[in-house]
Order: C-alpha cells, then structure tokens, then sequence
C-alpha cells in the first residue's frame, strides 16, 4: 500500500498521541516531518516517534515529501495555518474546532473546494467502537424512529487542575467550544444534520480564582458564557437538548441518550473511542450492556485524519470527518450563543452529508 506522507504542525500536548497513533498504529500513513513554534518542542517529539526532519512551517508546507498535513496548532492558529495549507496546495485536517470564527471556517470550506482539496476536522471519536456501534444499532431500527435526543457535559472548569486555565473563559474558549463539538458531532453522526437551534446561556460567576499549584490565588476575568443551554431542531424530526457547563459542582447526568420510538440507547462518553453502549426497550426493566464487534475501541486519535487520506489517495471525497460536519459544528456553537443573544431561532444555513459506517474490515 502507497503511504500518505503527513507534515505535523503543532507539537504541543495533544500531539503525543496523534504521532504515537500516526508512527505505530496506522499501516497507510507515515509522518515525515514536524514543525512547531518552539523548535525544541519540535525536536524532542521527532526523536521520540522516529519522526525523520524538522522543518520550519513554511518549508514544511510547501516540502514535496509532505502530502497532507496535520493542523495542532491551538484554536486561535486554526484558520491561519489552515489557509496557508490550502494555499500552498495540501490538503488539512485540523484538531477541533475548525476556527473560532464561522466566517473563517466557510473561507476555509470555500477555498478547500476552490482548489480542489480536501478539509477536515476532528474530533474522530464518532468513528471509534462506541459510536459506530450505537450507529448499527440505529441504522438497525432496534429503537425504532429517533424523536430526541439528550446530551450532557458538565463539571466546575478547569481552574482547579488545569496549569494555564485562562483561555477557557476568554473568547474562544468556555464550555461549548471546549466541549461542544465532541457532543455535536457525536449527535449529528448518528441522527443527521440540524435545521435550526435556539439557546440560553449565562455566566454564572464573574471571576474565577486559579487553585492549580502554577498560578494559585490568580484571578480570571470570564468572557464568554459558562453554562450553555441549546435546542436542536433536527432535519429528520428529531430534537435535541444540549447543556455544556463549566459552572455544576456535581451532577449525575448520562453524557448522551438518544430516545426512539421503541427504546432508549445510551450513548458512551464522546470524547472516547470505547463503551459502553447500553440500551433498553419498551417493556424493559433495565438497561442492559450491547457487545462491541467493531474495532477501534482504543484511543485511536488520528483515525479521522487516516480515513481522509485514504480518500485523497483514491481521488474521493467521502472521508468522514469532513470539514462540512465540522462547519455545521461551528455554526450550531455560535448559533446557540447568538439565539440566547437575540431571543430567537436561527435557522442554520450549513449542512452535510451523514458520515456512512466505518467499514469493520477497513484496512488503516
């Protein structure tokens, strides 16, 4: 098989596992240099993973021996490298989110398309056992007709563990960008894409203070709003509550469920790969555990990337963590902000097509 040569830019924290999962785990691709910022930063990754060159980004986007490239940078860098990419000729697929602003992500999509390429996004974890497997068991009909659904991510913020916390409360940052797309995207794979949403969201507390050993005592100036509640009106019927949240001490919600017309499936943790998946029908006492026999149970970060180079390889454009499902993320995370803000609907003027099954034999 003819390997995908990758270019990373970006050596940061969330690298380690996409160059372990890029040099070890995946057979089709190979990582030929990385770049970042710090050049040490740099360096240290490529003699860990066997990576064989450093290069400057610039040399690095426009270097023959890089056919894709692998976009990790922090969100603010997103839609610069991104362009200078698809600028210069490649292909990108970028961590999560697409941009921060939704003006920069349709550039991006519209430049993509000018140019003949190929954009996606993570997050991947929807191809992961755990949701391909609740996707089987919709596709199936088990639960019959999906008529809503429910999704949940929250805890007290990140100023209690987290070394550097601030830009969680600035903008750009809080729980819907942090956390948002790992849920949405998990929604929209499985049900399709939305017609329109609505939202409220506020800022429950005004400052925050720092109690992470670095900048213990610290005060945070929050920015953007911190609890944020959404309605999603799905294309197919369907509707949907999201509540993303760095305001909850404790609470003791399911992450996502997904009610149909003959039963309920619980959803596992979408910033997973694994289980578990449970369900339980109408009549039904309990909930009952569903056997996984798909792969990829493990954290395979990367996949997305991997199945988008399968498709730049066969001269298709069917990958299935697309730049338009990240899109349609992005609006629906600002549409959520801006209905809270005008008291309305917004009707959403993105779409995509659902993301078809990942198939169990595929060889990555």
């Amino acid at each position: 098989m003819e390997k995908t040569r990758i270019g990373v830019i970006g050596c940061g924290n969330i690298s380690s596992i996409y160059l372990q999962n890029l040099t070890q785990r995946f057979a089709s691709v190979t990582v030929t240099a990385v770049a970042d910022l710090i050049p040490e930063r740099a360096r240290e990754k490529a003699e860990k993973y066997g990576v064989p060159r450093v290069l400057e980004t610039d040399a690095l986007l426009h270097d023959p021996e890089v056919d894709l490239v692998l976009n990790l940078t922090t969100p603010q860098g997103h839609y610069a490298i991104c362009h200078q990419v698809l600028s210069a000729g490649k292909p990108v697929y970028v961590e999560k989110p697409l941009s921060i602003s939704l003006e920069h992500g349709l550039a991006l999509k519209t430049l993509a398309r000018h140019n003949g390429l190929l954009l996606g996004a993570a997050p991947d974890t929807f191809l992961g056992a755990g949701i391909q497997t609740c996707l089987d068991i919709i596709h199936s009909g088990v639960i019959g007709r999906p008529i809503g659904a429910t999704a949940f991510m929250t805890n007290h913020g990140h100023e209690s563990w987290h070394p550097d916390p601030e830009f969680y409360y600035q903008t750009g940052g809080g729980p819907m960008f942090d956390m948002g797309p790992y849920y949405l995207t998990a929604l929209y794979a499985l049900l399709g894409p939305a017609m329109r949403v609505t939202g409220r969201t506020a800022i429950s507390f005004k400052q925050r203070t720092v109690s992470s050993s670095k900048k213990n005592g610290q005060l945070i100036d929050v920015e953007v709003p911190t609890h944020v509640t959404g309605l999603i009106d799905f294309a197919s019927g369907a509707i949907g509550t999201i509540i993303t949240s760095f305001d909850v001490w404790a609470a003791d919600l399911p992450r996502i469920e997904i009610y149909g017309s003959k039963g309920t499936l619980s959803v596992p943790d979408p910033n997973t790969f694994a289980g578990p998946v449970r369900i339980r029908l109408a009549g039904e006492q309990d909930f009952h555990p569903v056997d996984m026999d798909r792969p990829h149970q493990e954290n395979s970060r990367g996949l997305g990337l991997v199945d988008m180079a399968r498709a730049w390889r066969e001269g298709a454009c069917d990958h299935r963590a697309s730049g338009d499902l990240a899109l349609h993320v992005l609006e629906s995370m600002h549409a959520f902000h801006q209905a809270s803000d005008e008291n309305r609907h917004i009707y959403l003027k993105t779409s995509f097509t659902q993301p078809a099954p990942l198939e169990r034999d595929a060889c990555y």
